[in-house]
């Protein structure tokens, strides 16, 4: 009896241990979405600090896993303490997951662990998510006054048309006078508003989501949306500079990690957010493979890649130290985004204010003229 109960206690465990490998394994074809920069950060940060603490790799995961409260994150970290456990390298576990943690990420990561400098690496990749977050941050930031102040015009516009002209109208349609262009062009509006103001609403939440959607399912739509928005005056400037500079210093990066030219570009293909830049690199990747020179092919896109930016990495081509030049640029242009981001307030700021003047003005003008001609008729 008891040699039977053994034998079904082993089963047991072999079907328990079976159901949770198929659980982890069914996890991967799993789309959790992409993990924040911030959570990365937490992540890389944290184990970091218990490596170098002397923490096993293992005892760290567990202890970062008590530490999160996203279910998600947890059922990963799962995953990934019991590929450890089994012997798998940590890079080569998160690398089931590219839509959580990035090829960037996961090749430095298994340079640090080939190399034996896992604990420094993971601090430095802690510290360069950072400033990714950082500069993504200054981006978001340097838009919020201008949206603001855009808002705030077209709502005091509103409220003077919709609210307070309705109230003046009466008195203006009662004396039978020829009213003004502008005034007659106000109280157009102030009817068509108010007539099918629910049905412009909803009109526009519906433009704004299908552009959304058409943004996030056509590939084509995005490619040429990107373009577009590089092309526009002040934005496409920083969106550049914004996107060299992440490229940059995620390319430099790898390089000095020991990861060849021909593999990292794609790494950083993969990293853009912009389609445009994400279209170069896959040809600057076939350009590469080759035989041709980074340099060669940027100078060829100039209104994409400036001539300095090309022209560095020639001499960093040359000199056999391509990946300070690269981690140089990224300064540079995380720089330019930085000044870019102090001053957009007071390079917009005129324009917004005399848009805003003209069109309070306008009203304004609209509601004074029959005013000041009624009395000087009355004068009269």
């Amino acid at each position: 009896m008891r040699v039977k109960k053994t034998i079904k206690i082993e089963e047991l465990e072999v079907k328990s241990i079976v159901k949770i490998k198929s659980y982890f394994n069914g996890m991967q074809n799993v789309s959790f979405g992409r993990m924040s920069n911030k959570d990365q950060t937490f992540f890389i940060k944290r184990l970091s600090f218990l490596v170098k603490a002397g923490v096993p790799i293992l005892d760290s995961l567990q202890m970062i896993k008590e530490q999160t409260r996203k279910r998600v994150y947890i059922r990963i970290l799962d995953a990934v303490i019991l590929d450890v456990s089994n012997g798998q390298k940590l890079s080569t576990s998160l690398a089931k997951y590219p839509n959580m943690f990035s090829d960037f990420s996961i090749n430095i990561i298994s340079f640090g662990e080939s190399s034996g400098i896992l604990s420094e690496n993971l601090d430095y990749l802690a510290d360069e998510l950072r400033k990714k977050e950082v500069l993504k941050k200054k981006i978001i930031g340097a838009f919020v006054y201008p949206i603001v102040v855009t808002l705030a015009t077209f709502g005091i516009t509103g409220f003077l048309i919709v609210y307070l002209f309705p109230k003046i109208m009466p008195v203006f349609q009662s004396l039978h006078i020829k009213l003004p262009l502008s005034t007659r062009i106000i109280i157009f509006l102030s009817n068509f508003i108010r007539l099918n103001g629910i049905y412009i609403f909803f009109g526009i939440i519906s433009i704004v989501i299908g552009f959304m959607i058409v943004l996030k399912k056509s590939k084509t739509f995005h490619f040429y949306f990107d373009k577009f928005i590089l092309k526009i005056p002040l934005i496409g400037g920083i969106i550049r500079d914004y996107n060299l500079a992440n490229s940059t210093r995620t390319i430099g990066l790898l390089l000095k990690g020991g990861v060849t030219v021909s593999e990292a570009i794609p790494i950083a293909e993969k990293t853009s957010s912009n389609l445009v830049y994400r279209q170069e690199f896959k040809n600057l990747s076939a350009s590469i493979n080759r035989g041709d020179k980074i340099s060669l092919y940027l100078g060829t896109r100039r209104h994409l890649f400036p001539d300095v930016l090309s022209q560095i990495i020639s001499v960093g081509e040359r000199s056999g130290n391509l990946s300070n030049s690269l981690i140089y640029l990224s300064e540079l242009y995380e720089s330019q985004v930085d000044d870019f981001t102090k001053n957009l307030s007071s390079l917009v700021e005129p324009a917004l204010m005399i848009v805003m003047g003209i069109l309070v003005g306008f009203i304004a003008i609209s509601i004074i003229t029959p005013i000041y001609s009624i009395t000087q008729n009355l004068h009269g």
